[in-house]
């Protein structure tokens, strides 16, 4: 099952694009929900999505097994399952040591603390080349597809002033302008946090997808 790099090339344009049109149809579904004040179970306004059925943060576990099952039958699977089980554990902790970082300057309002924090969630992304390299540049290829349309419905919720979950504030949030907000609610979680969650989400799921696909080709070429 290890990767080629020649052959079986994959277009991760052609790859991500239904799931990617698939992505922005939910969140299209979720602006028009929240703005017509449907059902707070399915389009949740509180800061941050609230949890709501509708919405995009599950479908990297979806697409994460869509992307394995391709890169796996393009001759692009992982050349060790181990290390991509490995790289993954690596980014989880990178993850939660940024997201602790981040709460923390959130806190203190440490610039300093900050940055750290976004380095450890690129860190965590880039540790996912290391173990299944062609996976990591479909699902960030993905993520960014999926995020870029958050990013400007957020900006125009927070210059519209929507009443939705895009341009909700975080409890004991002080505003500091617009620039600042936008930054630290929209930008900072849309194309750090958001990016490194769909990435380790849909690592997880493709490699558990992998690793059954391997243990079932060896009992269907027995049989």
């Amino acid at each position: 099952m290890a990767e080629t790099t020649s052959g079986n090339r994959v277009e991760i344009a052609k790859l991500i694009l239904v799931p990617s049109l698939i992505t922005l149809g939910v969140t299209i579904l979720r602006v028009v929900g929240e703005l017509n004040n449907w059902s707070p179970a399915l389009f949740g306004k509180a800061a941050g999505g609230g949890g709501a059925v509708v919405g995009i943060a599950w479908l990297p576990i979806f697409f994460g097994i869509y992307f394995a099952l391709k890169l796996v039958g393009a001759g692009a699977g992982p050349a060790s399952l181990g290390k991509t089980f490995a790289f993954w554990g690596v980014g989880l902790v990178l993850v939660v040591g940024g997201g602790f970082l981040g709460f923390k300057a959130f806190q203190s309002d440490s610039a300093a603390l900050g940055i750290v924090a976004l380095l450890l969630m690129v860190a965590a992304i880039a540790t996912q080349f290391m173990g299944w390299p062609s996976l990591a540049k479909v699902l960030v290829a993905y993520a960014y597809a999926a995020r870029i349309p958050v990013l400007i419905v957020m900006y125009l919720a927070f210059k519209g002033s929507w009443g939705t979950h895009y341009d909700a504030l975080p409890p004991d949030f002080v505003s500091k302008g617009f620039a600042t907000d936008f930054w630290n609610v929209a930008v900072v979680p849309q194309m750090f946090i958001w990016i490194a969650f769909t990435v380790l989400v849909g690592t997880l799921c493709a490699a558990i997808t992998a690793a059954i696909a391997q243990r079932r080709k060896p009992a269907a070429q027995a049989a």
